[in-house]
């Protein structure tokens, strides 16, 4: 009787705990779904049920001037922020996994702080800075696309210094002095030795680093100059004006570039390995 007792409270603690796993699912994934479904809505002004289907919403986004210059800007400052948020990450996030120094825990706080600090907090810090750096340099700061991607390059760092510092973990350094005592010079190690070990965390990395900075709002609102606009402000200033599907039709085709640079990105390295 107990044993059949047991069995009934494990299946009923397993019904339990896929119902709860299948509802936080469902409400990840539902408003993916809802937007995917608007976006080929065929009427301007959503309702339901829908009157009909059409693809004339992502036709539009090629129409509209913004989404377009948007879209390449946000890809630039994305793209630039990303390869100089690597080059600072990754030599940062070694020396903290190698090294033992006086500050290295305040370091490593510090390094992750854009992580913890709101973005409008830090988009109003970075505006203030760029203010008085303007006005005690003379130079055109404010406003510019160097400053936007300074900015993008402090919410990529932690993102750098977090995914290589976890691919790092277990990592024999014996390996690479076995290396160095058999003839190998310090760049030989890290090309043959080491890099192959962070190679995961580096393109995880760069993957997140990049799509923290393309979808960044709130900092990239302090940041932008005039006549210029990324994507997710120049979405922000539709919304503004028009509710139709067009804005639907714009996310559904950011969920689709994102997730295809992860599928081909998981497909040649594991980021379930540092993630």
């Amino acid at each position: 009787m107990s044993a059949l007792i047991s069995i009934a409270r494990r299946r009923l603690g397993s019904w339990a705990f896929n119902g709860i796993a299948g509802a936080v699912l469902g409400f990840i994934l539902l408003p993916l779904v809802f937007v995917t479904w608007l976006a080929f809505f065929r009427q301007a002004i959503p309702s339901f049920p829908p009157e009909g289907y059409s693809l004339k919403w992502f036709f539009a986004i090629g129409d509209n001037k913004k989404f377009v210059e948007g879209f390449l800007l946000s890809m630039q400052v994305a793209v630039a922020a990303m390869l100089i948020g690597l080059a600072i990450g990754v030599p940062g996030a070694l020396c903290l996994a190698r090294y033992r120094f006086w500050g290295r825990e305040g370091l490593s706080s510090l390094l992750l702080l854009p992580l913890v600090v709101p973005g409008i907090v830090l988009g109003t810090s970075l505006y203030v800075f760029h203010v008085e750096a303007e006005i005690v340099t003379g130079l055109p700061v404010l406003g510019s696309v160097a400053a936007m991607v300074a900015g993008h390059i402090l919410i990529v760092i932690p993102w750098c210094v977090r995914m290589v510092t976890a691919s790092l973990a277990g990592f024999d350094r014996g390996i690479e002095e076995a290396a160095q005592s058999l003839g190998a010079t310090p760049l030989t190690t890290f090309f043959r030795i080491t890099l192959p070990v962070i190679r995961p965390g580096i393109v995880a990395a760069a993957l997140f680093g990049f799509v923290v900075s393309f979808g960044n709002l709130e900092m990239s609102l302090f940041l932008v100059g005039p006549g210029r606009t990324t994507l997710p402000i120049a979405i922000l200033q539709y919304l503004e004006w028009r509710i139709d599907p067009t804005i639907a039709a714009v996310s559904v085709l950011q969920i689709l570039l994102i997730g295809a640079a992860m599928v081909a990105t998981d497909r040649f390295v594991r980021i379930s390995r540092v993630v």
